[in-house]
């Protein structure tokens, strides 16, 4: 599928789109003649049939809007993009609003078509998308290490553990200076930089790390849903600290540092294998994005949603040129056998 010598620096383009928070698609065709191989079939599955979907040549056209977590971003705009390739009249229209504003403002209202998002649906969510006639279908797209970052002149917090990350982060009594966090760390005041409270980031980092039932989130800190904001955040002050996703990460490792993180069993450093094996607790997660059902009706977004989930095993894509950990064939198949069922209910609708 993946055609190597024309992703130009897909992984820059990808992550440079996400800073900007919204990127349409409708233009940003590369023709291509390499067929390509691995991943699927590039057609999404239902290409021949997506004439219904008005193209005069009989190809498949019409717009695909999507919108939910800076997280996710990268990810379905790279798929969106070698999507194009084979499918230049579908129109893409992407933002990056943070899961729950995604959900909403856009998704539960019958906005977009599909909601990324870098933690599952929550029940009021839920309500409001069936109170709008709006029925979510969940898929797993993709495995993230959440990461703790900090400047790269920062020499006296290699690592934290759990219980100190918990401290900074924390809305009782949290430290001011980083010798409040250890006596042997400089006397000199945290900047902190983090996602907003739309973000699924922000709502994970809470799940896992200050507790459902704890204080909540310090608001002491400089939000933006923009991670490349994040990034330059810490590389501008010594004694900043930040955490993202690690996709923004590990296109900017040069910039800042990432932290390792201890959960009781000594320090681990971020990275898609300890997202993957589990050791990198308590901060690796699943990401997602969720077609609304009475969206797959239309041929346009029913093949890329194929496409999508089709690839989700794919190295190269989403390891390599996006920084995540990919599905396993086991994981893949679940998550296409749902959406199939999705499908055939919404066409018979």
């Amino acid at each position: 599928m993946t055609r190597k010598g024309d992703l130009l620096s897909r992984r820059e383009f990808v992550i440079g789109a996400g800073a900007a928070g919204t990127v349409g698609l409708a233009g940003c065709t590369r023709q291509n003649t390499d067929s390509g191989s691995g991943g699927g079939d590039s057609s999404g599955g239902s290409g021949e049939s997506g004439g219904s979907t008005g193209s005069s040549d009989g190809q498949l056209s019409g717009p695909v809007d999507i919108a939910g977590s800076s997280t996710v971003f990268p990810l379905a705009t790279a798929f969106s993009e070698l999507f194009k390739e084979d499918h230049p009249d579908v129109e893409f229209s992407l933002q990056s609003t943070g899961s729950g504003g995604g959900f909403q403002n856009f998704f539960c209202v019958g906005e977009t078509d599909f909601n990324n998002a870098s933690r599952p649906i929550s029940p009021e969510e839920e309500n409001l998308c069936s109170e709008n006639g709006v029925e979510p279908v969940e898929l797993q797209v993709a495995t993230d290490a959440l990461t703790v970052v900090v400047n790269d002149e920062n020499d006296w917090a290699e690592s934290l553990t759990v219980d100190q990350l918990r401290q900074v982060w924390s809305a009782e009594s949290p430290p001011t200076t980083w010798s409040d966090i250890n006596s042997d760390w400089p006397d000199e005041e945290l900047e902190l930089f983090g996602p907003t409270d739309a973000s699924g980031t922000y709502d994970y980092f809470i799940e896992a790390v200050i507790g459902e039932e704890g204080p909540g989130h310090r608001q002491d800190y400089s939000p933006t849903e923009q991670d490349r904001t994040i990034i330059r955040g810490v590389e501008g002050s010594k004694y900043a600290m930040g955490y993202l996703g690690f996709a923004y990460y590990s296109q900017n490792s040069d910039a800042v540092t990432a932290v390792a993180i201890d959960n009781g069993d000594g320090p681990v450093e971020p990275s898609l294998e300890t997202a993957k094996s589990g050791e990198y607790a308590p901060l690796s997660r699943p990401l997602f994005t969720y077609p609304a059902k009475s969206s797959l009706a239309e041929p346009q977004v029913a093949a890329f949603a194929r496409f999508w989930m089709e690839n989700t095993t794919n190295q190269e894509v989403v390891a390599d040129e996006v920084g995540y950990v990919p599905l396993d064939d086991q994981q893949q198949q679940a998550q296409l056998d749902t959406l199939e069922t999705a499908i055939e209910e919404a066409e018979s609708n």
